[in-house]
């Protein structure tokens, strides 16, 4: 056999062939395979430093060459400096920075971390490094994608205006740069509205770090003359003329260096001529720009013995202008949405409760949350003809837009029902069937009273609404028994009215099931409690004197507790004073030629026993024309009532239905001159349709 010699000539020893490199032996780990990224900074101008896909790309790959280092141990496998930070030496004289500026920056952080302004999950290292090592520019570009990712969630958790540009400010400060000026649209335009002309930016917030010459230590201030980042006179509002070097940096959406061209030309614009902005790359001006339309703009400010910014910091000014106006445009968004939700829901509730004759009423109205202002709960007191009111209170399932835009309209519809004076039980039939019609699935609980200071009665009905309670003069809360009825929207039920006793200075509380019932209880152990509370604060008034009915309402609302507030709150509260039967003079009058005349003498008797013998003459015309006009088209004794409250108020009834109108009677005309006078004596007067007839009052003011 010959041997074939072996040459070993043109390889090293150790070293294999490329086959034997990449076959792993066998029970050896595989080895790590380090790959080497050279950096590639965006230019100033270039797109990839705007925000957008390119800016996104270009840190994933940062992102994507940091996972390898050449000691083939993994991010993962390494600890992170707390912070966020990536692992990696600061910069000092060996990587080509200033050893003091790497002291300060170092003091800062810590200065600023231990009081609270540094973010815990920003990394605090990868802004002030310099150096050509590639390693550490790998790292510090990881370092610039978390600091993104944590600064965007800091950003986004902010719900209005304030909040998000405060984000930004923290989230910015110290971390990424000394100090921040953000400047936005006044007014910001809303949605797809047309921007206001002209072009005005207002300065919103301005934030800065800086150091204290007694402890050496970071604190986040506003405007300080003392600063050496101070800019001078603080430039509060500043108009961007079209076609100037402000508009066309803003037009261009990217951020540019503070020492570029385009921004050296539009920092006089923006901060003004007196104010000047750090030599180098030390600062940014970034634009802010919403959905459709610029709406402001940012300025990043470094200190001189910080390392300046570098390229890929373009990147995260973008990101981080980006993300601040898009929340910016939300947020407007949902202030406008708020204002209208809560414009709406004033609009639909009683604006003024009236003050009707025999008594007195308070109201209070909760929204669910803050954040939802809009429900279906309402509330209303109507006055009714022979001073009597009508008392109603409502909630419509929801507490949405759709339940509010129902809620407005079986309100309009109670009022104009109530308008006709037909029973309690015929009104929620109505209701009922107003509800059907306006859709399936349109349910709504209701209570309608109606309270008769006179007779000193109330007759309820019900449509499936919690009970009312009735506070009595001595402290004895009572819930009223009353038919709990179907909700209004059922359909094919009867409602049924109940009669009671209203005796003078006891107190009414109507309520939606949102004061009673919550997660943490049932509705019948929420009455219950509200029975409880309404007994205990009588008693700190005494037996004789009921609570005041403004602070009733205030202390009922207080026994809410933390986790009870799951719906929208109505609450009415009645305080029935009545009138007294010795201030009340009734008369049924035959509709006959003399029924005006013995009128007259009615009137005068019992305004002698009054002690007003002063309005006797003004009286007398005054029911005289309006008897005299019931006479000619009633069929059935018309009725004359007189009442003395705080004014003396005059009520004829007949049977007719048709209204009076008042008409200018010609020269030659014998008639139609009575409701003329009684428009020009009386205080007030008018006219209402009842199921049986109309009734025409006036009222005059009594003097004594």
């Amino acid at each position: 056999m010959t041997e074939q010699p072996t040459s070993h000539e043109g390889r090293q020893p150790g070293a294999a062939r490329p086959q034997e490199r990449a076959r792993p032996r066998p029970g050896s780990p595989p080895a790590s395979r380090a790959v080497q990224v050279p950096a590639q900074p965006a230019a100033p101008g270039d797109p990839a430093a705007a925000s957008g896909p390119g800016a996104a790309a270009a840190l994933a790959r940062a992102a994507a060459a940091s996972t390898a280092r050449p000691d083939g141990v993994t991010p993962s496998d390494s600890p992170a400096p707390p912070g966020g930070g990536a692992p990696g030496p600061a910069a000092g004289p060996a990587a080509g920075g200033d050893p003091g500026a790497a002291g300060k920056a170092t003091r800062s952080g810590r200065a600023a971390k231990g009081r609270g302004l540094v973010d815990e999950t920003l990394p605090p290292a990868f802004a002030g490094e310099s150096g050509a090592d590639p390693a550490g520019a790998v790292r510090r570009e990881a370092d610039r994608l978390r600091f993104v990712g944590a600064a965007t969630r800091r950003i986004a958790r902010g719900i209005d205006l304030d909040e998000i540009v405060l984000g930004l400010c923290r989230a910015t400060v110290p971390t990424f740069s000394d100090a921040i000026l953000v400047y936005l649209r006044d007014p910001l335009p809303v949605g797809d509205d047309r921007p206001v002309e002209p072009f005005i930016l207002r300065l919103r917030r301005t934030d800065r770090l800086r150091l204290t010459e007694d402890d050496g230590e970071l604190s986040l201030t506003t405007t300080d003359p003392d600063d050496d980042l101070d800019l001078g006179p603080a430039n509060e509002l500043c108009q961007v003329p079209p076609g100037g070097a402000l508009a066309e940096v803003l037009r261009g959406v990217r951020p540019v260096f503070g020492d570029s061209a385009a921004a050296r030309a539009a920092f006089p614009e923006l901060l003004g001529d007196n104010r000047c902005v750090p030599s180098g790359h030390r600062a940014i001006l970034a634009p802010l720009r919403g959905r459709r339309r610029v709406i402001g703009a940012a300025v990043f400010l470094r200190r001189p013995d910080r390392a300046p910014f570098e390229p890929g910091d373009l990147l995260v000014a973008a990101q981080l202008a980006t993300h601040t106006a898009l929340g910016i445009d939300k947020a407007v968004l949902y202030g406008r949405e708020a204002y209208i939700a809560d414009e709406l829901q004033r609009t639909m509730l009683p604006e003024n409760l009236p003050q009707p004759t025999g008594v007195r009423l308070a109201s209070r109205y909760l929204p669910a949350a803050e954040t939802a202002r809009v429900g279906g709960d309402w509330y209303d007191a109507i006055p009714l003809p022979g001073s009597r009111v009508a008392l109603v209170v409502g909630d419509v399932m929801g507490h949405s837009m759709t339940s509010a835009a129902i809620m407005g309209q079986l309100r309009t519809t109670a009022q104009t029902l109530a308008g006709l004076d037909l029973p309690p039980q015929e009104v929620l039939h109505h209701l009922d069937e107003q509800a059907q019609r306006l859709g399936e699935n349109r349910m709504a609980t209701c209570l309608y009273a109606v309270y008769d200071p006179v007779a000193h009665r109330i007759t309820i009905a019900n449509a499936g609404h919690p009970p009312p309670v009735l506070l009595h003069l001595g402290g004895r809360a009572e819930v009223l028994r009353v038919p709990p009825g179907a909700p209004i929207g059922v359909g094919g039920v009867d409602f049924e009215a109940v009669e009671l006793d209203a005796p003078a200075g006891a107190t009414l509380l109507l309520y939606t099931d949102g004061l009673v019932e919550s997660r943490m209880r049932d509705v019948w152990a929420g009455i219950e409690q509200l029975r409880e509370r309404l007994a205990a604060t009588a008693q700190l008034t005494g037996p004789d004197h009921p609570p005041p009915l403004e602070a009733l309402c205030d202390d009922v609302l207080d026994m809410l507790g933390p986790g009870d507030r799951d719906d929208d709150i109505a609450l009415l509260a009645a305080r029935f004073d009545g009138i007294a039967p010795s201030d009340v003079a009734y008369w049924f009058l035959e509709p006959e030629d003399a029924a005006p005349g013995r009128a007259r003498r009615l009137a005068r008797r019992a305004l002698a026993r009054w002690g007003l013998e002063e309005l006797s003459d003004q009286v007398e015309l005054l029911v005289s024309e309006v008897v005299t006009n019931a006479v000619r088209y009633a069929e059935r004794p018309v009725t004359l009532r007189l009442l003395r409250t705080d004014v003396l108020r005059c009520e004829v009834g007949d049977d007719s239905p048709q209204l009076p109108r008042q008409r200018r009677a010609r020269d030659t005309d014998e008639g139609g001159r009575g409701l003329f006078l009684v428009n020009r004596l009386a205080r007030r007067w008018g006219a209402t349709r009842l199921s049986t007839g109309k009734v025409v009052w006036f009222e005059l003011p009594a003097r004594v």
